[in-house]
């Protein structure tokens, strides 16, 4: 079990190490991701960015996804009576929202360019790996040169699924048995925005500050 998400972050850092030496960039996922990302962002010295996606449902049952949207992209797996004009309109309430969200923790900054470099995706666990999996579609448009996926545990099925969709998934403990990702923290309380605000500040002034 790991204390927290510092403890699990530093762990992770440690396996994550032999990329450091790779044009690279992290992507946190929100918000539990962050106070990860953060520190293997500091170690590897790399830059920090947030990776923000939200599911587009079925115009019949929203919770069934049918696709996914990033504030620049999207896909959509196509189903019968799911017209255009409806996957438009959602994409535009949808990025409304990412987008607020991205002002929220990032501000001003700019996304950055993923183009070529060696993407490492930081979530706090993977379950089933399906959410993380929509992610890695609208990334690899982007035409990075790795995706690497970096979290402290996961399931077997999930690594399975997602060995075969990126360069490499790294994970400190893979259990024989998994009962969600929270049953391998002792401390697994929700991240607020305020903490990721927070990270996200502390980076930027350490590395404005040398």
């Amino acid at each position: 079990m790991f204390q927290d998400r510092t403890e699990a972050g530093r762990l992770l850092a440690a396996k994550l190490k032999k990329y450091q030496n790779d044009p690279g960039i992290v992507l946190a996922v929100p918000r539990g991701g962050v106070p990860l990302a953060y520190i293997v962002a500091m170690e590897l010295g790399f830059p920090l960015d947030i990776i923000l996606t939200k599911k587009i449902g079925h115009p019949m049952q929203k919770e069934y996804a049918i696709g996914a949207a990033s504030l620049f992209d999207y896909f959509v797996t196509p189903h019968r009576g799911v017209s255009e004009e409806y996957i438009q309109r959602e994409l535009v309430a949808i990025r409304a929202r990412l987008k607020e969200m991205y002002k929220k923790f990032m501000g001003d900054k700019i996304q950055e360019n993923i183009k070529g470099k060696t993407v490492i995706i930081i979530d706090d666990g993977m379950a089933t790996g399906n959410t993380i999996l929509g992610t890695i579609k609208l990334i690899q448009k982007s035409l990075p040169g790795k995706i690497i996926i970096g979290v402290p545990v996961a399931s077997k099925e999930a690594v399975e699924k997602l060995s075969n969709e990126v360069d490499e998934v790294v994970a400190v403990l893979i259990p024989e048995e998994f009962y969600g990702v929270g049953a391998f923290y002792e401390n697994f309380n929700e991240v607020s925005d305020e903490e990721v605000i927070f990270y996200l500040d502390k980076l930027r002034r350490l590395r404005k500050a040398g």
